[in-house]
């Protein structure tokens, strides 16, 4: 596979990329890096995510006999530019195997123009429990709020344990009140119907009593907790 020399490396700084299936010319994965990270990533070399949905689909298309095609989509930038492509980039390709949202996409995102006044509009939350807070953003459309809220999280099980309550958070507003009755591995076994994720966590539960969902739902979070530029999901509020 082609590479880029040191100087041609230097020129490019910071780039954003697209990796694109050859049998139906589908993108399937966008990212931003410098060097050669772009055919590393289109050559499956990479193994900080071998179990991830991107690098089953990088398998499947070199056991097809074919390569990844690969685009730059954008570059010669540094990299809080390159952060900002990138998010664009993956709101407008949805469906993508990116496993976090865009940096910044939980919060200035794709939306609506009545959400974001709606958004703007709307009370602060003053959290008076434990809650912890669940960006569903990118898997709120797939299936049922609570499906899309309890699977499969990579955080601290103490901490969701601990948790009072479990916050649906979508573009910066409270969605709904979950209280978890268990929180378990994220295995078929424990959650019928779903893949098993490595690492990550779900939780089997409910919705709070209708005096919870009454103080929280509609509120917006506080700055705090929309920093800008953070693509993790999750968030604790104490």
């Amino acid at each position: 596979m082609e590479t880029f020399s040191n100087e041609v490396s230097k020129e490019l700084k910071y780039y954003v990329y697209r990796l694109i299936d050859p049998r139906n010319g589908e993108t399937f994965y966008v990212g931003k890096g410098t060097g050669n990270r772009v055919f590393s990533h289109a050559s499956g070399d990479l193994t900080e995510d071998n179990l991830s949905e991107k690098m089953s689909r990088i398998r499947e298309i070199k056991l097809a006999g074919f390569e990844v095609a690969h685009v730059v989509h954008r570059h010669g930038m540094e990299e809080d530019t390159a952060f900002h492509v990138e998010a664009a980039l993956i709101d407008a390709y949805p469906g993508i195997t990116n496993i976090m949202d865009g940096h910044g996409n939980q919060d200035c995102g794709c939306m609506h123009t009545s959400e974001i006044i709606r958004k703007y509009k709307a009370e602060t939350v003053v959290f008076k429990h434990k809650s912890l807070i669940i960006n569903v953003s990118r898997t709120a459309t797939e299936s049922s709020l609570y499906e899309s809220t309890r699977y499969a999280w990579r955080l601290s099980l103490a901490k969701a344990q601990d948790a009072d309550v479990i916050l649906p958070v979508i573009n910066g507003i409270i969605k709904n009140v979950y209280v978890a009755d268990q929180w378990l591995e994220a295995s078929t076994e424990n959650f019928p119907g779903r893949d098993s994720v490595q690492g990550r966590y779900g939780f089997v539960g409910k919705e709070a009593a209708s005096e919870l969902i009454e103080y929280y739902v509609g509120k917006r979070l506080p700055d705090d907790f929309r920093k800008k530029g953070a693509s993790n999901p999750i968030r604790y509020s104490w």
